[in-house]
Parts: C-alpha cells; sequence; structure tokens
C-alpha cells in the first residue's frame, strides 16, 4: 500500500482510487478482518457520501445505519463490534472518505 495515497491520519486523499481490495488493505493494518457485515455498512457509508458530500459522524452514522438495515444494526454496540474504537472514524477510514467532522 502506497503510503502517499494517505493524509497523516490514514484517510485516503483521493476517493476514486478506492475499491474493495483497498478497504481490505486498511482494515488489515487496523486488525480488522472484512466481512459482508462490514461492506454491507461501508457501502451504505459510501452512498450516503455520494449523496451528501459528508461523511457521518457517530450519531448521524448510528442513524444512518438504523435507518437502512433497521435497530438490530443500528446500534452503537453492533457498529462497535464491527468498527472498534470510533465506528464512524474507523468506516470511514476504510471506506475511502474523509474524516468525519467532531472525530478526535
Amino acid at each position: 500500500m502506497d503510503q502517499s495515497q494517505f493524509d497523516k491520519e490514514g484517510f485516503l486523499l483521493d476517493l476514486t482510487t478506492w475499491d474493495e481490495a483497498l478497504a481490505k488493505e486498511i482494515a488489515s493494518d487496523m486488525n480488522i478482518e472484512l466481512t459482508d457485515a462490514h461492506f454491507e455498512i461501508i457501502h451504505a457509508l459510501r452512498k450516503f457520501y455520494h449523496e451528501h458530500e459528508v461523511a457521518p459522524a457517530n450519531r448521524p452514522f448510528v442513524k444512518l445505519i438504523k435507518n437502512e438495515f433497521g435497530p438490530d444494526k443500528g446500534n452503537s454496540i453492533y457498529l462497535m463490534t464491527l468498527f472498534p474504537e470510533s465506528p464512524a472514524k474507523i468506516a470511514a477510514k476504510i471506506a475511502g472518505l474523509p474524516k468525519p467532522a467532531n472525530c478526535l
């Protein structure tokens, strides 16, 4: 993976270069093995970004997933199991999106 593709925090600089193979490499660097469950969330997040040109912070991210997939997946506990620590930030990074506002 070419580190010049990323900013100092590890977010992809050119969003058009993202693909699922790159997502797997980014996730692997964070000790996350992507599954279909991860990609379901990642693709919903990318769709949202393309419609609104913003990556949502944690609360709106949870609400987005709840609206897309229902309360079983649209909750912080489920999202933390897939994207530990900061689900919105980690998911955005793997999805090749900019860092969400208000995410440290």
